[in-house]
């Protein structure tokens, strides 16, 4: 895996105020700093709130947060702590306000706080948070999914997309009578023990090589490719014949950065795994509903057996889900005798959330809309990039994105691996004073919103043109 955590990125070395010594002297002598010889205007940025907040979480909770990646170890330094979000736009409890392009990790596909799905949530609330048993709500929202993704003819609720994967992972070996599953390097499946195997996402982000406290047990039917291999798939199912119950990988890589299939490899995915009994799965915990309307699948025209989706059907609140073909869900108790539950499954207030989430992101427009600002932003920062001398590629679709300090092309993990970290970091730090919040590691996607403006992204490439001068 690839060591990529920088171990700290010396807030004053960027120009970024510290907060006094007599406010918060533990913070600064907790965050060690690396040479660099590089300085940002960061327009009197102030994070003394911020960082007395981390200091404290610190001896509250693991690394002072609920997720790794939100450490900010791969830029240095210590995160910002939010207080609010509203359209494209979050603000620090220092009163410090960003056009934010991580929207919640891709649920945020209409904005933060939308008028709209707050006024729904409010009138559910009134009736209840959490019944632990069905709703009415639920057929709504499952048949919402069920029109609209066209690899699922039957869907389970969860709470989490790691839920959903541990549940579809069990699924599909139930189904097939095979333990062993192909993954791809780099690509994250949440933290379920069996996924812990060269995965991406926060896991590459610290450079952990798997994490300690996984049995072998429990990944020893894992086998790993490097993501667009063909002839590395081909050798696996070759080398393990009839043994092989799944192939899952994310359609579109998020949690590597942003990595796109080559062209037929998806297609091939579905043909080898036809041949050989083994069921296709798609991971489209980020990419469902925010590249088409139908997620990757649609947008590739590949239909998977089953397929994972995340918060963005529950408009950003904790919810996931798993669905496929009706077959195969059967297998899933009380209809089949596949294991799984979850007391907070289909609860109203997710439910609400998503159906009015995605009622909004069906008008017609938004997918355009999305590709329109994203493509203008992508290209805008690559070209500021090349223009001020720096080694730089990118791409998108729809209202999914990412770039990579490297030539490129980017086709897998080792690629990306490739990637200038030390100045991503730098990038980041410059990018975050001008008032632009991204992903705080290279090894992420990005995600705009139907909430950011032409003005937002203009001012978006603006930031960049400056940052990348100075750094």
């Amino acid at each position: 895996m690839v060591a990529a955590a920088i171990t700290g990125v010396g807030l004053t070395t960027l120009g970024i105020r510290r907060p006094s010594s007599s406010s918060s002297s533990s913070c600064c002598s907790r965050s060690p700093s690396f040479s660099m010889t590089v300085s940002i205007d960061t327009n009197n940025l102030t994070l003394t709130k911020s960082h007395d907040a981390f200091t404290a979480a610190k001896e509250l909770m693991p690394g002072g947060v609920n997720s790794p990646v939100r450490a900010f170890k791969s830029v240095g330094g210590q995160p910002i702590v939010i207080d609010s979000a509203k359209g494209p736009h979050i603000t620090d409890i220092d009163g410090n306000r960003y056009i934010d392009y991580v929207g919640s990790w891709g649920p945020a596909i209409i904005g933060h706080a939308d008028d709209g799905v707050l006024a729904a949530l409010s009138q559910t609330m009134k009736k209840g948070t959490s019944f632990g048993a069905p709703c009415l709500l639920e057929n709504t929202l499952a048949e919402v999914v069920i029109s609209a993704v066209p690899s699922i003819q039957m869907v389970r609720f969860v709470n989490s997309g790691t839920e959903a994967c541990m549940g579809v992972l069990r699924l599909a070996r139930a189904f097939t009578g095979n333990d062993k599953i192909i993954k791809f390097e780099g690509c994250y499946h949440g933290h379920a023990d069996p996924f812990l195997v060269k995965a991406g996402s926060g896991v590459a982000t610290l450079g952990l090589p798997d994490s300690p406290g996984v049995p072998k047990g429990a990944t020893s039917g894992t086998l790993t490719a490097p993501y667009n291999d063909f002839s590395a798939v081909e050798k696996l199912f070759e080398a393990n014949k009839g043994e092989i119950a799944a192939v899952i990988l994310e359609p579109v890589v998020g949690n590597s950065g942003f990595i796109t299939p080559k062209p037929d490899f998806l297609s091939f995915l579905r043909k080898i795994t036809k041949e050989n009994n083994s069921l296709l799965i798609f991971d489209e915990v980020m990419t469902g509903f925010r590249l088409s309307y139908g997620g990757a699948q649609e947008y590739f025209g590949i239909t998977p057996d089953l397929t994972t989706l995340g918060k963005i059907i529950g408009g950003g609140l904790p919810v996931g889900a798993y669905g496929g073909r009706k077959d195969i869900m059967q297998m899933v108790a009380p209809a089949g005798p596949m294991y799984q539950a979850g007391t907070l499954s289909g609860n109203p207030l997710a439910m609400t959330a998503g159906i009015h989430t995605l009622k909004r992101i069906r008008e017609p427009g938004t997918y355009e809309y999305l590709d329109k600002i994203t493509g203008e932003l992508v290209q805008g920062i690559v070209d500021a990039g090349k223009r001020a001398g720096h080694t730089i590629c990118g791409g998108h679709i729809s209202g999914m994105f990412g770039f990579f300090f490297t030539e490129g092309p980017v086709y897998n993990f080792a690629d990306a691996k490739k990637s200038d970290t030390d100045k991503f970091a730098r990038f980041f730090w410059g990018m975050l004073a001008e008032g632009v919040y991204l992903a705080p590691s290279q090894f992420e996607a990005g995600f705009t919103s139907l909430a950011h403006t032409s003005d937002d992204i203009k001012k978006t490439i603006a930031a960049a043109e400056k940052v990348f001068r100075e750094i």
